[in-house]
């Protein structure tokens, strides 16, 4: 058992000098007009996302530059330059329309962090198909519902993948007329399908580019709900223009920047920020082929010299679980710029990076629905740890009342909790989800699209997350919000992550219940139990501290990183778990 240690708090703001702060983002002269230009697009151009992001770079004198560095789980390092890339995208393009592929198609990518699978997606963007990775480890019926919904044509996938999680499915997707095994296996080694090497070979890499314009579909993005089918989100072309210009302002990134996204393209914020974004820029990306891994991913961090690095809360509170010592005899001189997203970042986790990295943790928030980031710290501006940041540039944000059948009401008193609202227009907003034109208008309100998450805006502008509508606790007449009970359960020194649920109690209404996990030299027993709930009466009241704490050796995760504490809830009171096709 860890002693409880009253120290003092830290304080409220990481403080930043211009030296650190090489890209202000004022936001007093952006437009969306003015990022165009620099893309060279006018007002009625064709804009394709691939031709920015590789074509614009492989036919200038910056061809030979590492667009992708590919780490393989044999140790292998393989450098594929923007020229390159150029070629196997033609060519790729060139075999789907061979194969009749037409612009808008839908294009399936299943499989691991490969040379294929960059190649597929934005080789599909060239000729204007519509493109959807999905997370290698998803099961047959999470791959059977996206591809039905979407009516998908071809899907580009593993022999292993497909004989053991597609081919009994091929008798319900009617629409998918190609399968394209990146496996070289030889001819018609598998019925029914065609060996993406083969077709390749067979393809010319003459420029495959098909005119596009800004609003024709180019990406679509699965999100799960609460409840109910995962809904799918359709962007087009021109959300490149939030692409390039967020990784410049919330990443720091710079066109001679080694940047690494760690999150799978199945995820929008691995095809975003994984993929689009840093070619968009011109830098180079490290693409790891290796799950999660402590010693691998500091070992990446020193060796590849990554200078911005784009991860997950999940991975820090791992890295965080498994103690400083990790890291003692490593350095990162290069490091300049470390960005969470995919769940709240509790404070710890910012000092953490401070303490053991030599950089805080910079969070930022947006959702597969808005494409890009659109509300960051930046490396301009002061950290408050724990704080969401403050709108980007081209973004207005608000916190509302919102209740069905009623006006929206806009709130101006800071530090008061409402829905999150953003005024629509900013390019990479997503304009439909698949076959639900109701759920879709349901998310708007006027000019404002209403994002679901709860916050509050301090009197400095910062925004700080609250939980999900449907995560916030309701318990004696108090709002609680999951988050703020999670970070306060981590300050203690023997916690590495915390998921908190309200449990249906006859006389409050609910009650908390806080699921807890210790670091990795810590073992629970009782009197810790005590302790922690001790420590969390001190630090938040008896009205919201937990009333009770489990022990657990892990939290259910989305891959994006978020603690599913939807799951937490339905396990507890042995309820039908629904969709969990996002589970890592």
């Amino acid at each position: 058992m860890v002693p409880v240690i009253d120290t003092p708090m830290r304080p409220p703001l990481i403080r930043k000098s211009p030296v650190d702060s090489p890209s202000a983002a004022n936001g007093t002269t952006f437009s969306w007009a003015q990022i165009s230009r620099e893309l060279a697009l006018s007002t009625d151009s064709p804009i394709n996302i691939a031709h920015l992001a590789v074509d614009r770079h492989a036919h200038s004198a910056h061809a030979d530059k590492a667009a992708f560095r590919f780490l393989g789980a044999d140790g292998s390092r393989r450098n594929l330059s923007y020229r390159e890339l150029g070629n196997l995208t033609d060519r790729f393009g060139n075999a789907l329309k061979a194969l009749g592929v037409q612009k808008g198609d839908c294009v399936f990518v299943l499989c691991g962090r490969i040379v294929e699978l960059y190649v597929a997606v934005l080789g599909a963007l060239k000729i204007g198909a519509v493109v959807s990775p999905l997370f290698q480890s998803f099961g047959p019926e999470p791959i059977r519902n996206r591809i039905s919904q979407a009516a998908g044509k071809v899907l580009v996938t593993t022999a292993s993948a497909y004989q053991h999680k597609v081919a009994a499915l091929r008798p319900e997707l009617p629409s998918l007329r190609h399968v394209l095994l990146i496996d070289d296996l030889g001819t018609g080694a598998i019925a029914d399908t065609l060996e993406l090497p083969v077709l390749m070979r067979a393809a010319p890499d003459t420029p495959a580019l098909v005119p596009t314009g800004p609003e024709d579909p180019a990406l679509l993005h699965f999100t799960s709900g609460t409840t109910g089918q995962p809904k799918g989100a359709t962007h087009v072309h021109s959300a490149v223009l939030t692409h390039y210009a967020t990784a410049r302002t919330a990443l720091d990134l710079h066109p001679d920047d080694v940047f690494w996204c760690t999150a799978d393209p199945g995820w929008v914020t691995g095809t975003s920020y994984g993929i689009i974004a840093p070619l968009v820029l011109g830098a180079t990306s490290i693409v790891d082929e290796v799950d999660f891994d402590p010693l691998r991913w500091i070992h990446i961090l020193e060796s590849e010299r990554v200078n911005v690095w784009y991860t997950a809360p999940t991975a820090i509170r791992l890295l965080m679980k498994a103690g400083p010592e990790l890291f003692a005899d490593h350095r990162f001189p290069d490091l300049r710029f470390i960005a969470s997203v995919g769940e709240a970042l509790n404070p710890e986790a910012v000092w953490w990076g401070l303490d053991v990295l030599g950089q805080p943790i910079h969070d930022n928030w947006w959702q597969s629905e808005t494409g890009g980031i659109m509300i960051a710290n930046t490396a301009a501006q002061d950290i408050k740890p724990g704080s969401m940041g403050r709108p980007l540039p081209g973004i207005a944000a608000h916190v509302v009342r919102h209740q069905a059948g009623a006006p929206v009401t806009i709130i101006g008193t800071p530090d008061t909790v409402g829905e999150l609202a953003l005024e629509t227009g900013w390019p990479s907003m997503f304009r439909g989800y698949l076959d639900q034109p109701v759920r879709y208008r349901d998310c708007f309100a006027g000019n404002l699209y209403l994002t679901g998450d709860l916050v509050r805006r301090d009197a400095d502008g910062y925004y700080w997350f609250v939980g999900r509508s449907d995560d916030v606790i309701k318990s004696s007449g108090h709002l609680i919000g999951s988050f703020e009970v999670e970070s306060v359960l981590m300050e203690h020194p023997a916690v590495a992550e915390a998921g908190v649920i309200g449990k249906p109690d006859a006389l409050a209404g609910e009650l908390i219940k806080a699921f807890v996990v210790l670091k990795s030299d810590i073992a629970p027993d009782e009197n810790l139990r005590l302790e922690l709930m001790a420590h969390a009466r001190r630090r938040l009241g008896a009205a919201v501290a937990p009333k009770e704490i489990a022990f657990a050796p892990s939290l259910p995760h989305t891959r994006s990183g978020k603690i599913m504490r939807r799951l937490l809830k339905t396990r507890e009171l042995g309820l039908p778990e629904g969709d969990n096709s996002t589970l890592a």
